[in-house]
């Protein structure tokens, strides 16, 4: 099987904890062939069909130059067995138009996962509010009289931006409302963009737990980012502490009721979000922490992606 992977630079990653880098490596070590590219090396010209520069790497071994690359080439979507969207956030007009090539490239007959418009469809926050039975009070707006609405209803609540990543934007306001309009004034940029105000949900303290669903079945074992010092987030990015850990019976009610849905929408992979019992984001991009659940579990979720492609491709 020839897979290309369309992610970030590969030489900025770090391979102890990158997801993609697991991705590749079991992939490859099941004999399949691997391309890569960046998003800015896909081409769509008139008349022709969706192609990209691409490099064919093949792994070293070795930590520090662990990929060499056989090949430069140029090369339709089409002719790849799988193309593996892993372009890492921001959801930006430019990862939007990435995802017209790609789905220009299905036109084509490529397979790409996870599918070009499911991930136009599901932005990460925005996605929970279709599954309220699992979260927490919620609310999108861009009106500062809501949100002072909300506050006034719920006392302790945080603000986020619609496009942030690794917890970048985020903010707790207390019944005491200290900042609330100078925050909100921030996010909503005098409002004219929108945001999520949500309860506080003081289960953060035992972690903000990553659940990955793959082929619309849960992985066994989540990542709880647990929050550290005084800090409200858990991302990891946002130093928070990763500790892998069994499913609660709530992660699997939530998982095993998401998972067929989003599944049969084209999301191969998914990374739930989950504080308490609470669903609070749905992660379609770039899903991660295969690596810390395997180090600390011995649960290849590399394996278990790779079984889902490679069962998804002989589906038709």
């Amino acid at each position: 099987m020839n897979i290309l992977v369309v992610a970030d630079p590969i030489e900025s990653f770090k391979i102890y904890k990158d997801t993609t880098f697991a991705m590749m490596r079991e992939a490859q070590r099941r004999g399949h062939s691997i391309s890569v590219c960046e998003q800015q090396d896909l081409l769509w010209q008139r008349g022709a069909r969706v192609t990209s520069h691409v490099r064919d790497i093949t792994f070293t071994g070795q930590p520090d130059v662990w990929f060499e690359v056989t090949q430069s080439r140029s090369v339709a979507l089409k002719d790849f067995d799988a193309v593996i969207m892993r372009k890492d956030p921001p959801f930006d007009s430019e990862y939007f138009y990435a995802t017209h090539l790609l789905e220009q490239a299905e036109r084509d007959g490529a397979r790409v996962f996870n599918k070009p418009g499911a991930l136009r469809d599901h932005p990460e926050k925005l996605a929970i509010m279709e599954f309220p039975q699992f979260i927490g009070p919620t609310m999108v707006t861009r009106d500062e009289a809501d949100i002072k609405r909300f506050h006034a209803e719920h006392g302790d609540i945080i603000l986020k931006p619609l496009d942030g990543m690794g917890g970048m934007g985020i903010f707790r306001v207390g019944p005491d409302g200290l900042n609330l309009g100078s925050i909100t004034e921030t996010l909503n940029r005098h409002g004219a963009q929108s945001l999520m105000v949500q309860k506080f949900l003081p289960e953060i303290v035992l972690g903000d737990k990553r659940v990955l669903v793959i082929g619309g079945k849960p992985v066994p074992y989540c990542l709880a980012r647990i929050p550290q010092g005084s800090e409200v987030r858990g991302n990891l990015a946002a130093g928070g502490k990763g500790v892998a850990q069994a499913l609660s019976a709530r992660d699997l009610e939530i998982a095993n009721a998401l998972g067929p849905v989003l599944s049969r929408r084209g999301l191969l992979l998914v990374g739930l979000d989950v504080i308490g019992d609470c669903l609070t984001e749905i992660n379609v991009t770039s899903p991660t922490c295969f690596q810390e659940i395997f180090d600390q579990t011995g649960c290849d979720v590399a394996a278990l992606f790779v079984d889902a492609l490679e069962q998804a491709l002989a589906g038709g």
